[in-house]
């Protein structure tokens, strides 16, 4: 139960289940500024057209996230390393705001819509300040776990004596279910026809 109190309080921003001697004070998560994700001046993008970055990394010493020629400090390795279904989430992110978006057509696919040739030509300031944003929640909240919720860990959270009423059997739902017939409406052994009924 309090595990799911943190993480609705965490994906609400702190507006939900806030509980100060739980740790769950009101208002977003915050790190102490010198732990806190930040845009050095020395690490913004410029926005010209010429700058915009075609690449994203790490700088594990230095816990700084390298984007093009800009960075963000104070961003520890797990942020930089955190995948789902294998791919790195930010290497993902990455490849829809870089420079060179191209993806290999894979089969016999249709060909893109020009739609997908309106991209900004320069680095957006809003762009970093979102890695940056990402990088603090992290930061601030510990990176999502990496392994998978199994039917063990379900069933050892599960109440197992739930009160009575609480919960219905699918089977239950569907006996309380309306229904378009009764039983009586139907004949459980078919009649042949009478001799003057047509067939």
């Amino acid at each position: 139960m309090e595990l799911g109190r943190r993480v609705i309080w965490l994906h609400t921003f702190g507006e939900r289940f806030t509980d100060r001697t739980a740790g769950r004070p009101p208002g977003p998560p915050r790190l102490p500024r010198n732990k806190s994700p930040r845009i050095p001046k020395a690490g913004a993008i410029p926005d010209d057209p010429r700058s915009m970055p075609d690449e994203i990394g790490s700088d594990a010493s230095r816990q700084r996230l390298l984007v093009g020629t800009g960075c963000i400090e104070n961003v520890p390795q797990a942020v930089w390393e955190y995948e789902v279904s294998g791919k790195r989430v930010l290497t993902q992110w990455f490849s829809y705001r870089k420079r060179n978006r191209e993806r290999p057509i894979i089969g016999d696919r249709r060909p893109p819509s020009p739609l997908g040739e309106i991209q900004p030509d320069h680095w957006l300031a809003e762009v970093q300040a979102t890695i940056a944003k990402v990088a603090r929640d992290w930061a601030e909240n510990g990176v999502p776990p990496k392994r998978f919720i199994t039917a063990e860990d379900l069933r050892a959270a599960a109440d197992p004596d739930p009160p009575a009423g609480r919960r219905k059997t699918r089977r239950q739902e569907r006996a309380d279910a309306p229904t378009l017939f009764r039983d009586e409406d139907f004949d459980p052994e078919p009649q042949p026809p009478a001799a003057d009924e047509p067939r």
